[in-house]
């Protein structure tokens, strides 16, 4: 992968023997949208850092049963990764590419080396600990709080955010998956957004108000 390229989208890298490294060891690895890149179970060889595309981290249980934690961006890994390299023990999440991603692979080896020889990748890993902690957090707040209309309206929003787009291309079983929940349920919830006009449903579409998020902070005053 070009330097350059890692320069731009790692902002907050500018060591030029870390970008070198990073270059130079780092597996340029491309994956479809749908494409699972780790099951439970799985060791993790490398630390996945997202350069191209989205990706999302959930948590399955016994059961199958999918949470949706968060996403991943490009410039961002995933600290549960890290965590898992770490202490060698195999993922406890699952993580799904979104839409085409192109991620860089930091082999393990480079990851522990690196965290001792340069200090812009110990903050990096610092900080990326720290956004995922707190995303973690909102996502258990959510579970734990909000009722289910909040929670998919919220769901709404993010997605909305991340896709630039009041359209957007999903179906209700899908949504269930991600807050765990029944797929009725959420035809139900969506149903009564619709009579509220604050969005539209389409075949396997949902169009949202230009408002929403507007929408969404009065009704949570």
């Amino acid at each position: 992968m070009d330097i350059n390229t890692i320069k731009s989208t790692l902002t907050e890298i500018s060591d030029p023997l870390l970008l070198e490294n990073l270059q130079k060891y780092g597996v340029e690895i491309k994956i479809a949208a749908g494409q699972s890149i780790m099951e439970p179970g799985q060791f993790i060889k490398m630390v996945p850092i997202v350069m191209e595309g989205a990706i999302k981290v959930l948590r399955v249980d016994e059961d199958g049963r999918e949470l949706f934690l968060y996403y991943l961006y490009p410039g961002e890994t995933c600290a549960l990764s890290l965590t898992c390299c770490e202490v060698s023990k195999p993922s406890e999440i699952k993580a799904v590419a979104e839409e085409d991603t192109c991620i860089l692979g930091v082999p393990v080896r480079f990851h522990e080396k690196w965290s001792e020889e340069f200090r812009q990748w110990k903050d990096f890993v610092t900080l990326t600990y720290q956004r995922r902690f707190q995303e973690m957090l909102k996502a258990l707040d959510a579970v734990a709080f909000l009722k289910m209309d909040q929670r998919l309206m919220r769901y709404i929003q993010v997605k909305r955010e991340k896709y630039r787009s009041n359209e957007l291309q999903i179906t209700h079983q899908e949504i269930a998956n991600e807050l765990g929940t029944s797929r009725e349920v959420i035809s139900r919830l969506l149903k009564q957004l619709e009579k509220k006009k604050w969005i539209e449903l389409g075949r396997n579409k949902i169009y949202v108000r230009d408002d929403f998020e507007e929408l969404i902070n009065k009704e949570e005053v």
